[in-house]
Formats: C-alpha cells, structure tokens, sequence
C-alpha cells in the first residue's frame, strides 16, 4: 500500500489502485491481502498539492462481498474533512 500512495503522491496511479465507487472521479482505493485477510485504503488525488488517505481498514464486512456501510459513510465524511482542510491550507481546489 505504501509503494501505491507512493506513487500517487507523485501524480502516478499503481495497478493495485481501482476507483471507489460513489464518490466520483479522483477517489481511489488500495487492496491488498494478507494472511487470508482483505486490507483496503482509500486515498483522494482530487487536489494539486496534496494526496489524502481517508481510510485504511480490515474488511470485515457482515454483508459477503460488500463493504460495510460504516466504512463508506466514513470515507464521504473524510473526503468532505479533506476538502475543508485543503481550502483551509491552499485556497480553493482547481477542481
């Protein structure tokens, strides 16, 4: 995972990285497995200046194949946090 944000901060896209779904262009998430486990980040290039990681989490979800819903209700929260915090850092996004 820290090879691919790696790679994001620079302007790059890893192979490993695939869009999430629901958030719109620019959001990006990371899995990786380990010792039978499903590791996700979620990261944001929507900005010039800065890489955001919005949530990195085990899934564990209690519906099969789909992430839990607190894990997407968490990523749309951070995502408008980043927002916020980018504005506040660097003026408005040029997005």
């Amino acid at each position: 995972m820290g090879n691919a944000l790696g790679i994001a901060q620079f302007g790059g896209t890893s192979l490993i990285a695939k869009p999430w779904k629901g958030l719109g262009s620019g959001v990006l998430e990371i899995v990786e497995s380990h010792d039978g486990n499903a590791y996700r980040a979620v990261y944001t290039v929507r900005f010039e200046k800065a890489v955001y990681v919005l949530h990195a989490f085990q899934k564990k979800s209690p519906s099969g194949v789909r992430t839990a819903q607190r894990d997407v209700d968490l990523v749309a929260e951070r995502l408008k946090t980043a927002e916020r915090d980018y504005e506040e850092h660097y003026g408005k996004p040029k997005c």
